[in-house]
């Protein structure tokens, strides 16, 4: 495994500035979170970003996995939305449409896996209802991820419709794809009262395609940098390497943007400590 950095917390950088100070630091991936200036598919220049993109992870030698959790891309006015479990249709469509252009530019720049979530239930739709929207709109995702051969990571998130790794279970078993894989968030677990970390990393060891990692209280879903939550690193780590986990582990603090150099050199040498 390899430590990665995500590029939600490097709001307030020019990408190509960003790629290097996190190659300068030592990290040897990027979850690229498609964004306004950040490898934007809806942009008309998407051609040229992606051979840009593509320069830049083979100069510093960095491997990728694309990330779909922008807050604001699809509207302006309401953070995540649409989602696939959004009450309109033609709503959710648009975010269909969105996750088949991420495997798109997954398979363009040979990234690892494209990363997504169900996303939050806003209407009082009864849980049947609910889990027909998601299946229906991610089946249509998986499907275009296997013709494009690439592998998606699904990542239960707190307080969104699928939330637990019960609930990922549940996915899977209406699912059935060689395509659809974890995503696996250390924090999430940790917050979601799921532990000992350890037994759920070795239990969906052979799932895993995709991890992130930053510190959490149980209870409260706010990522931390590294030594201000309350989880203990060094098994968590011991445990991916035990598994025999071959891809990125990246940190995700999106809100350390405005001091993202120093929160990205803590943050590596923390986990370089603790492995």
């Amino acid at each position: 495994m390899f430590l990665g950095y995500n590029t939600n917390g490097l709001a307030h950088h020019a990408p190509a500035d960003a790629v290097a100070l996190v190659a300068d630091l030592g990290y040897r991936g990027l979850g690229i979170t498609l964004d306004h200036g950040w490898l934007n598919p809806y942009a008309a220049d998407i051609s040229e970003q992606i051979t840009l993109w593509r320069q830049w992870l083979s100069q510093y030698n960095l491997r990728s996995v694309i990330e779909t959790g922008a807050r604001f891309l699809l509207d302006p006015r309401a953070k995540h939305e649409p989602t696939l479990v959004t009450a309109d249709a033609g709503e959710r469509s648009r975010r269909i449409d969105f996750y088949r252009r991420a495997i798109d530019l997954a398979s363009d720049l040979g990234s690892d896996c494209v990363s997504l979530w169900s996303g939050i239930l806003h209407d009082s739709a009864e849980p049947a209802l609910a889990w027909e929207r998601l299946i229906s709109g991610l089946e249509q995702v998986v499907r275009h991820a296997e013709r494009r051969g690439v592998v998606i990571g699904f990542e239960p998130e707190p307080g969104m419709f699928l939330e637990s790794m019960t609930q990922y279970d549940e996915l899977r078993r209406r699912i059935d794809s060689p395509a659809l894989r974890l995503t696996l968030d250390i924090g999430h677990l940790h917050c979601m009262g799921e532990t000992p970390l350890a037994d759920y990393i070795t239990r969906y060891a052979n799932e895993l395609v995709n991890v992130h990692i930053e510190d959490m209280r149980r209870g409260v879903h706010e990522h931390l940098q590294f030594g201000e939550g309350e989880i203990d690193f060094p098994p968590v780590l011991a445990a991916l390497q035990q598994a025999g986990y071959q891809n990125g582990v990246y940190v995700e603090l999106s809100r350390h943007s405005h001091a993202a150099p120093a929160a990205a050199q803590h943050a590596i040498k923390f986990l370089q400590a603790a492995m």
